[in-house]
């Protein structure tokens, strides 16, 4: 796989990772299963809800902490135990918890932000996992917003972020113009 950043990241995508059918299954499932939330966070002082419904599993006492929110771990359901499985072999990383974004339409969205919590230690791998609606992933370099690079994440792809790309770089997923259906984003993470 190709580097898809120009400098100081490491970002890697495969098209396809899960198959159609895999996919919508895996959809349906995490769908109808997975006990989502609908959030306030903080920003910039100000609390407003998270344009997306969110979930956070993961092994004993793996918390996370962004924009106001602390989320203790929902235990693993079967599909998540694939999913990550197969994500971990990929990335050669044993992976012990998984943020859930549900984009519901073309409304919902995640602006720019890093994953750089303390949590997540220095150099921090994320697989991200993409089921349902296309949708566009942008990059910006931190320290020059002019350079932005960005990639289509298609149903069942894999995006692989690792090395110092949380240090340098900003991603966001916007909301677009034109009707869009659901997607299911999974972003397994490695909590220190």
């Amino acid at each position: 796989m190709i580097n898809l950043l120009p400098k100081d990241g490491d970002v890697y995508y495969q098209p396809r990772f899960f198959s159609e059918t895999e996919s919508r299954e895996l959809f349906q499932h995490l769908h109808s299963e997975i006990k989502w939330k609908h959030e306030p966070i903080t920003i910039f002082g100000k609390k407003v809800m998270q344009p997306r419904l969110t979930a956070w599993y993961g092994d004993d006492q793996k918390i996370i902490r962004y924009s106001g929110i602390s989320m203790e771990p929902l235990p693993w359901i079967s599909p998540l135990l694939e999913i990550k499985r197969r994500v971990g072999q990929a990335a050669n990383v044993n992976f012990n918890s998984v943020l859930l974004n549900y984009y519901r339409d073309e409304n919902d969205s995640v602006g720019w932000h890093r994953d750089n919590e303390k949590e997540l230690g220095l150099n921090p791998v994320i697989a991200s996992v993409s089921f349902g609606a296309t949708r566009r992933f942008h990059f910006k370099y931190y320290k020059d917003a002019g350079l932005k690079e960005s990639v289509t994440l298609e149903n069942g792809s894999l995006l692989l972020m690792q090395g110092p790309t949380q240090h340098f770089w900003s991603h966001s997923i916007p909301k677009v113009k034109t009707a869009t259906a659901a997607r299911i984003n999974l972003t397994f993470r490695i909590i220190k």
